[in-house]
C-alpha cells in the first residue's frame, strides 16, 4: 500500500482494535521459539505499557519510534515505542503510556488521542505490555530524554503494514536458534518485541479474515 489515510485508519481502528486492554498476553517473544524458550513460566509478569503513536501527515500516518542511547545497559541502541513499567502511581496502561511518553520524548498528553489497543505482549524481559494505539496531533514539540533517548523518528506506517518488509530474522542464544520479525528502514534496524507488536498491529487491522 502506498499510504495510509487517517480517517480509513479510523474507520477500521473502530471495528478491530480492542476498545479496552487484554488483561492476559496473547503474543511473546518466544512465539517463534517453541524450542528455545527464554521466558520463565514460575515468574509473574511486570506490568508495562506502551504508546503506539500515530502521525497524521500530507503523505498518510506514520509511526513515532525512539532509538535507545548506545551506552545504556539494557536493550542499547534498540528501537522501541515509548514507554515503560506501569507505576503504583499510574491510574491505568493509557496513564502510564502518555506519562513514560512525555518524559522519554517530551511529547505532552495534550496532542494525544488513544483509540484502542493492541494485544497484550509478553517479552523475553518477562513484561507484560499494553500497547495503547494513538493518534498524536502534528504541531507537538519533541525533547528527547537524554539519558535514555538518542533519537525519536518516524516511518510511514504504510511500510510497516506491508507484510513483505516483515522478515524473519535470527540468532544465536546459549546454543540454540532463536527466530524474531525485524523490519530494517533507512538504516534503523526494528526487531524484536518492537517488530513483534508491529506484526500485532497489521494482523489486528490488514491482515484478511
Amino acid at each position: 500500500m502506498s499510504r495510509i489515510a487517517e480517517a480509513d485508519f479510523r474507520a477500521l481502528a473502530a471495528r478491530r482494535l480492542h476498545a479496552a486492554a487484554p488483561p492476559h498476553h496473547s503474543f511473546s517473544d518466544d512465539d517463534l521459539n517453541p524450542t528455545a524458550r527464554m521466558i520463565l513460566d514460575n515468574e509473574e509478569p511486570k506490568p508495562a505499557a506502551v504508546l503506539v503513536p500515530l502521525v497524521p501527515r500530507e503523505d498518510g500516518l506514520h509511526l513515532l519510534l525512539t532509538e535507545r542511547q548506545p551506552h545504556l545497559r539494557r536493550h542499547a541502541g534498540q528501537i522501541a515505542f515509548p514507554g515503560g513499567r506501569i507505576d503504583d502511581t499510574d491510574t491505568d496502561a493509557v496513564a502510564a503510556a502518555l506519562r513514560e511518553t512525555q518524559e522519554e520524548t517530551g511529547i505532552s498528553p495534550s496532542f494525544v488521542e488513544p483509540v484502542g489497543f493492541l494485544d497484550t505482549y509478553l517479552t523475553s524481559t518477562n513484561y507484560r505490555v499494553v500497547p495503547v494505539v494513538a493518534f498524536v496531533r502534528p504541531g507537538f514539540s519533541v525533547m528527547p530524554q537524554e539519558a535514555e533517548v538518542k533519537d525519536v523518528f518516524e516511518v510511514p506506517l504504510a511500510f510497516l503494514m506491508d507484510p513483505a518488509n516483515h522478515e524473519l530474522h535470527s540468532r544465536d542464544w546459549q546454543g540454540h536458534t532463536r527466530y524474531y520479525y525485524a523490519m530494517p528502514w533507512q538504516g534503523r534496524y526494528i526487531w524484536g518485541a518492537t517488530a513483534g507488536m508491529i506484526r500485532n498491529l497489521y494482523r489486528l487491522m490488514y491482515e484478511p479474515t
